[in-house]
Order: C-alpha cells, then sequence, then structure tokens
C-alpha cells in the first residue's frame, strides 16, 4: 500500500513526505523528481518546450508507476485534478491533501522556486486562481491536513494517527 501526499504547491508535499517515509519504512517518490529525471530536464522547461497537455500525459505515466512501489508517493500540486489520476491514487492507497494558506503558500513558493504555472502574472491572483480550480480535487483526498504555521512533527503525528486510525478501521470491517 502506498501513502499518497497531494495538494497545491508549496503545502509541504516533499517535506513532509521526506520525514514520513522512513517513519513507515518506505521509500519517498516524488512524482516531480521522477519526471525530470525521466525527461533530463526541469519541469519548466518541459511546460515551456512541450506544453502542459504533454507535463500531464507523462505526469500520468509517472503516478502510475509510483503508487505500485509501496511508497510515500509526493504528487505534484495539479495531478490529483485529472479523474485518471485521482481514480488511480485512491486504489493505491489513502490520499492525504496537504493545504495552507495562501499568504504561506506564497511564501513558500517565492521568486526563483521554479514553479511554471505561476509565470510571471500577478501571483495572488494566479495562486487563488489555481486554488478556485483546484479544491473540488483536493476535497476528495481521504483527509486534508493545513501545514500552515505548524511544527513538521506535529503535522507528521496527524498522519501518523490518520493512517493508524483508517487501519484500525478497516482491521474492524475484515
Amino acid at each position: 500500500m502506498s501513502v499518497i501526499l497531494t495538494g497545491f504547491m508549496g503545502t509541504g508535499k516533499t517535506t513532509i513526505g521526506r520525514q514520513l517515509a522512513p517513519r513507515l519504512g518506505k521509500p519517498l517518490v516524488d512524482t516531480d523528481q521522477q519526471i525530470e529525471q525521466l525527461e533530463g530536464r526541469s519541469i519548466t522547461s518541459i511546460f515551456a518546450t512541450e506544453g502542459e497537455g504533454y507535463f500531464r500525459a507523462v505526469e500520468r505515466r509517472v503516478l502510475a508507476e509510483a503508487v505500485q512501489m509501496d511508497a510515500v508517493v509526493a504528487t505534484g500540486g495539479g495531478t490529483i485534478a485529472d479523474p485518471e489520476n485521482l481514480k488511480c491514487m485512491r486504489a493505491a492507497g489513502p490520499v492525504i491533501c496537504l493545504t495552507a494558506d495562501l499568504d504561506v503558500i506564497l511564501e513558500r513558493t517565492a521568486a526563483g522556486s521554479g514553479r511554471p504555472l505561476l509565470g510571471d502574472t500577478e501571483r495572488r491572483a494566479r495562486v487563488g486562481e489555481l486554488l478556485r480550480q483546484r479544491a473540488a480535487a483536493y476535497a476528495q483526498a481521504d483527509v486534508t491536513i493545513d501545514t500552515s504555521h505548524r511544527a513538521i512533527d506535529a503535522i507528521l503525528d496527524d498522519i501518523l494517527a490518520f493512517l493508524h486510525n483508517r487501519q484500525a478501521h478497516q482491521r474492524g470491517q475484515g
């Protein structure tokens, strides 16, 4: 069983994943890093030269492989918005959505972070727009955990408690 971390960019998926994976005795698979390795270039470069459609197709393939690895899988911010990806994620294990306040996201995704969908437009408006567009998809997660102004250990405790309770519930039904 994989544990899938989803949520908007800057909510802490990779950071939390790095700490969560060893606690669960699983490897961390970051789909964005996998895509960059597979393609031999940055996501920003992929978006610029091939477009979002190409990137999303590669992302779909990488996700399908990643969730089969019995790993903690940190997904890209828009991964869950694809219904095929959501189905794949749900079949592989619990889907945990990390969230953060708009101001926290803006701070964490400040200039130079290589975030292709933010571009050069007014960042606050663009982030708000993307959050609204993806809200229904993020709501499909099994649990949502706010990472704003919280210590990593507190976030990990919430995730581990959720996973423990979920496992206990499943045993009770089996």
